[in-house]
Order: C-alpha cells, then structure tokens, then sequence
C-alpha cells in the first residue's frame, strides 16, 4: 500500500491538529501543505516503523520545528473559542504533547513516539499543560465522593493542579447544600453515595440549576454508558489512575466555553 493510501484517511485529524497548533486554520494548512510537499519530495522521510498515523504527526511536527510558514495573526480575541484563548497559556512542547494526547486521542505512548521523545518525559509535557491551564483557569472545584480516602486522594490532585476544593459531599443533599454554599467551576463526582442516594441525581440537579463540566469517577461506568440519553464527556473508572483524572480535570477545563478567565 502507497504511504499517500495510508496516510490519507488521518489528513482531516492532522488539519484539526495543525489549526490548534498555529491558531488559525491557513496557517495550520501552510505547514500540512508543507509536510505533503516534503514527503512527496522524499518518500524516504516517512518513518514507516511507526504506522501511519504517528508517522504522519511526527513528520508534521519535524516540518513545524524547522520551518516558519505561520505568519498570519489570529484570530480576533472575540472570536475565538475557549479553547483557543487556553492554548496560549502552554508552552510550546507542553501545548504539543497535551494535544497529542487530549485531543487527538493519543496514547502516551504514542505522544512519546510523534515527539520522539520518552514516555516518561511525554507525561511529564502532559502534566505541565495541566498546571499551565489551571494557571489561566484556576477553579473551584465541588468533589461529590462518599469513600474518605478515595476523596482525599481526589482532593490532592486537585490542588497540586492549583485549584480549589470547595467542598466533599458525601450524599446527594450535602452536594445541593455546598453548590448553593459555593458556586463550583467544576464537579468530580461519584455515582453511588453514603446513604443510598444517587450522584448522578445531584448533578441533574446541579446542571438544572448552573452550567459546570462535570467529570465523573465511578466504579459502576455501565449506569453511565446506556446509550438511552447523553453520556458524560468525562467518564474515569475506579480504581483510577491519578494521571488520567488530572488530565480529564485540565480537559474539562480547557474544553469549557466559559473558560479563559480566572475565577474571581
């Protein structure tokens, strides 16, 4: 099979990629339009021991390292999504690595081989674009989980990623009494609670009343996965890793439309 044949069906992933990279969709182009120009010119470039989805960014990114084509300004600021407004808070290896692995889905692993880096310094980009954003987004943060240690551990994760816990509720009543307590930027939350009462039933409630992403942590993924009514964007099963709920809280974050300003 032709590397034009395999690489072509990841073209469109690459543009999105390209776009969040350079800020704007032409010069996001410019340097996809270079990487086909190069690989055309020189076959040989493309590193084909790495499939043809990691090869493609990774020759894309060689082509971004070495070549300045981005020259048109961005978008005005009222223009741009949160997300976009959040980019600028990364730095530039730190923004790679946590798109690679956020928005475009790749495994750690992965990110490690389009940058041509370790895993372990892969994760490490990841974890620092997380800090970065919560530097922009910093954020209350409500933590509906009724196991004292599993909240502890959530709690700390929060805060060395600099946010604010405003509360543990540990049944679906002390969740509503600490939401009108404290407006929260963000809900972690369990399914099944202390006394029996629901989690997901206190964050219908919170979302009747205020919009907050909502990330939920639970050991019972298959109540949330009914295919019967909108899944959760942000759904980590329990026992969980602490890396993969940092980077569901710096994602929440970063996704949100209200983001790009500080919490007052």
């Amino acid at each position: 099979m032709s590397i034009a044949t395999e690489i072509a069906p990841h073209l469109p992933y690459l543009r999105r990629f390209a776009r969040a990279l350079s800020g704007t969709q032409a010069g996001g182009d410019a340097y996809v339009v270079a990487t086909l120009e190069a690989l055309i010119a020189d076959p040989g470039t493309f590193p084909r021991e790495l499939g043809p989805r990691v090869g493609l960014y990774r020759l894309f990114l060689q082509m971004w390292s070495s070549v300045g084509l981005n020259t048109q300004a961005p978008a005005p600021e009222a223009e741009r999504s949160a997300a976009e407004r959040n980019l600028d808070a990364l730095t530039p290896r730190s923004r790679q690595a946590f798109l690679l692995r956020t928005v475009e889905g790749f495994p750690i692993e992965e990110v490690a081989q389009v940058m041509n880096i370790s895993s372990s310094d892969a994760a490490a980009l990841v974890q620092t674009a997380g800090q970065e954003i919560a530097e922009q987004v910093a954020t209350d943060v409500l933590i509906i989980e009724d196991e004292p240690i599993i909240a502890l551990d959530i709690e700390t994760m929060v805060e060395e990623l600099g946010h604010r816990v405003t509360g543990v509720a540990r049944t679906h009543r002390e969740a509503i009494a600490l939401v009108a307590k404290k407006r929260p930027g963000l809900v972690l939350a369990d399914i099944q609670l202390a006394d029996g009462s629901s989690g997901l039933e206190a964050v219908n409630e919170i979302l009747s009343a205020i919009e907050v992403p909502v990330i939920f942590i639970t050991a019972y993924p298959e109540r949330l996965l009914t295919g019967d009514r909108p899944e959760p964007a942000f759904l980590i099963t329990k026992p969980f890793q602490p890396e993969a709920v940092k980077a569901a809280i710096s994602q929440a974050l970063f996704f949100d439309r209200r983001a790009g300003r500080k919490a007052a």
